[in-house]
């Protein structure tokens, strides 16, 4: 499982739009939000492709100007621990 922090900047008159739009995409959850249009969001994706095509989806939203990475980790799955 692989987890990604971004920090992105969204357009303020339209934050509240880009938050929702974040918010119905598959394994992207929004943690904060300011009046200026930051938004700490996290990706979580099954590799590090499924990742990194996310990524790109966040960045393309319209409303958003900008998606930082903050931290990326691999964790193994739960489920094949051995």
């Amino acid at each position: 499982m692989n987890i990604s922090s971004l920090l992105v900047n969204a357009r303020p008159e339209v934050q509240q739009q880009v938050q929702e739009g974040l918010l119905l995409l598959a394994g992207v959850e929004v943690h904060a939000a300011t009046d200026k249009g930051q938004l700490i969001v996290t990706i979580e994706a099954d590799s590090d492709r499924a990742a990194a095509d996310m990524f790109t989806t966040v960045s393309k939203q319209p409303g958003v100007l900008s998606a930082a990475l903050v931290y990326h980790q691999f964790e193994p799955h739960p489920d094949e621990e051995a």
